[in-house]
């Protein structure tokens, strides 16, 4: 009886053997990816973090290294030189980057909506748009003021534009009379300072004609004909890390500060949970509307017309052809 015992145990431990071997050898091989955000770690980039974390990407098949972003590394150029093959841009960094001949390809719409914001004391009697006509005004400089001066020139407000720096040190001693600010970010900065928002005098740009879509997700043509798997892979982990970063704030928070404090920067836990909360507003859709990660049609043509009004692209790209849709998604 024992002696029939161990051999039922060992053939279906062969069977076992054989199908676990079987599996193996049909499975995908895990393929390396580089990819770099718009900026460096923080909770603004969280989902691609935890998606690394939490082993999604290798899930979906990707050995994904992220790359610190910042003002010395611009993800078009690492793009381009094929230093990374997937990057964050604003669409109007990508639309202009194509335009000038790099062939990059919208492959997901992370954040939904603008999230910047001109922000002024009112204290200093602004009030509405029209009383910064003649001002001082801090603006980022490059493809970061197109959204700001494009609702100027359509309330037709002429500023002074002050060169701004990363921080907002000029506006808070009183060097301009509004600032540049992002929602999750440098509006939170002022906060801390011990501003109270009823002294403040908020533009979200996004009610004001300038609703232009931020950080998205760019690959280059060539990948996509390389391996579209590779991309469809990538997109869906990102998302799926996104996700895991809103159900899990505090353990997503936990893991940034750890990521921001190996990189040598600043790490306040404050306020990188006031921007993870912020980012949830952002990445999805807030009137129910859309599909999470897909670029709106809409705000496509917005940010194009614009761009081609301004001169600062020659053509207007279909969306089709920029744009590689979410539902298309196996």
């Amino acid at each position: 009886m024992l002696h029939f015992l161990f051999l039922m145990i060992r053939w279906i431990s062969c069977c076992l053997f054989f199908l676990l071997s079987m599996t193996a050898s049909f499975a995908e091989p895990i393929k390396k990816a580089a990819f770099i955000p718009l900026w460096l770690p923080q909770a603004q980039f969280a989902g691609y973090y935890m998606a690394a974390e939490q082993g999604i990407y290798l899930k979906h098949g990707i050995d994904l290294s992220i790359i610190n972003g910042g003002p010395e590394h611009s993800p078009a150029e690492y793009l381009r030189d094929g230093r990374a093959d997937f990057a964050v841009m604003w669409l109007t960094t990508a639309l202009q980057r194509r335009d000038q001949g790099l062939p990059l390809v919208h492959i997901g719409q992370v954040v939904q909506q603008s999230s910047m914001l001109l922000v002024a004391h009112k204290n200093s009697g602004i009030r509405t748009l029209a009383d910064l006509d003649g001002k001082k005004v801090g603006l980022w400089g490059g493809d970061f003021d197109i959204p700001s001066r494009s609702v100027f020139d359509q309330q037709h407000i002429q500023v002074k534009p002050v060169q701004q720096s990363a921080t907002v040190n000029l506006f808070l001693r009183g060097g301009v009379m509004a600032t540049s600010a992002m929602w999750y970010n440098e509006y939170h900065t002022i906060l801390n300072t011990g501003v109270n928002e009823d002294e403040l005098t908020v533009f979200h740009l996004k009610d004001h004609g300038a609703n232009y879509p931020e950080d998205g997700l760019y690959t280059l043509q060539k990948t996509i004909e390389r391996d579209p798997q590779l991309v469809d892979a990538f997109v869906r982990a990102s998302l799926e890390g996104w996700e895991y970063a809103f159900a899990h704030p505090e353990e997503t928070i936990d893991v940034m500060l750890r990521i921001i404090k190996k990189a040598g920067l600043p790490a306040n836990r404050m306020h990188q949970r006031w921007m993870l909360d912020r980012m949830q507003n952002l990445v999805r859709p807030t009137d129910g509307q859309g599909i999470i990660g897909e670029l709106s049609k809409k705000n496509y043509q917005l940010v194009s017309q614009e761009l081609r009004r301004r001169g600062l692209i020659n053509v207007l790209t279909d969306y089709d052809i920029f744009v590689r849709s979410q539902r298309a998604l196996p």
